[in-house]
């Protein structure tokens, strides 16, 4: 440790579904834990994503995006969503470059006005844009109260994020850290294979049926350097389940292959993957399998 005041805290990561949140959160902690794919309400549930440092421990809360509620699913994510923003000692409120301020960006704004601490507005994704337009929308958002800084980004490629994390930190209550330093999550291998597979059916199937899909790990077991899984793909429609199965079982084997790789490469171990598809009819709906498949609001962070 140097002679400086360590510092620790929460921070909370705000944004409209899409705008890369959880790529903003793999390139900080410096590995590949939230799921990323180019569809909204891709993160259900809230992870937490650790970082330390010799000077800092910043512990990020990866929230589902806000938006508008359509089942008892999406009130549980967007709940999750809100809930992430309070107690915390940061908030980040991610935008993407385009200049205008959006409506859900209008809603975010609004729901950050009584925020205890500070805010700090990302816009990420500025490689794709001239400085010229990033410069017009740093302009539009100072008029903003609610937000204390400004750090322009582009997690895909790495730009600015050692400026991000130097003003995080000096918002950071002087403390000791919360979770051992070799610690980058608190979430279990086993919720983590489920989140690999979720994100190769959002990554590989049309837009209607990655959200009406949940995934069950049932079996987790090692057998010397193998690890042995099985899980569940449930689904709401008979024809969702033939979608995912694809003709001959292309398709499921094309998502259990391309998992196994990554998670292969998450555990260090060589895996053997099974997995099935079942449908559970308009489980979204329903407290009790919300509950089963993991979609419960925590207590506490």
């Amino acid at each position: 440790m140097t002679d400086t005041a360590f510092r620790s805290g929460f921070v909370a990561v705000a944004g409209r579904t899409n705008v890369g949140k959880s790529t903003l959160l793999n390139a900080l902690v410096g590995q590949k834990l939230s799921i990323v794919s180019d569809k909204p309400q891709t993160t259900r549930n809230i992870i937490r994503l650790i970082r330390t440092t010799d000077t800092s421990q910043m512990v990020f809360l990866d929230a589902p995006g806000l938006h508008r509620s359509h089942n008892r699913l999406s009130e549980y994510m967007d709940e999750a969503a809100l809930s992430a923003i309070r107690d915390v000692d940061v908030i980040l409120f991610l935008v993407e470059e385009d200049i205008a301020i959006g409506r859900g960006d209008m809603r975010i704004l609004q729901t950050l006005e009584d925020a205890p601490c500070p805010v700090i507005l990302v816009i990420n994704k500025i490689d794709r844009i001239p400085r010229e337009e990033v410069l017009k929308k740093i302009e539009l958002y100072s008029r903003c109260p609610q937000i204390t800084e400004i750090v322009p980004v582009s997690a895909r490629k790495g730009i600015n994020l050692d400026t991000l994390v130097e003003v995080i930190e000096k918002y950071l209550p002087e403390g000791e850290p919360f979770f051992p330093e070799d610690m980058v999550t608190d979430r279990t291998e086993r919720f983590f294979v489920s989140e690999i597979l979720r994100e190769k059916i959002l990554r590989m199937l049309s837009d209607e049926i990655p959200h009406g899909t949940a995934v069950e790990i049932s079996k987790m077991q090692e057998r010397g350097n193998i690890l042995d899984i099985e899980a569940v793909i449930y689904c709401e429609k008979k024809s969702h389940k033939a979608i995912i199965i694809g003709k001959g079982g292309e398709m499921l084997k094309k998502i259990a292959t391309r998992s196994r790789i990554d998670i292969e490469e998450l555990t260090g171990m060589k895996v053997n993957l099974d997995v099935w598809v079942k449908v559970r009819d308009d489980w979204r709906e329903k407290e009790y399998d919300l509950k089963e498949f993991g979609y419960q609001q925590d207590d506490e962070f």
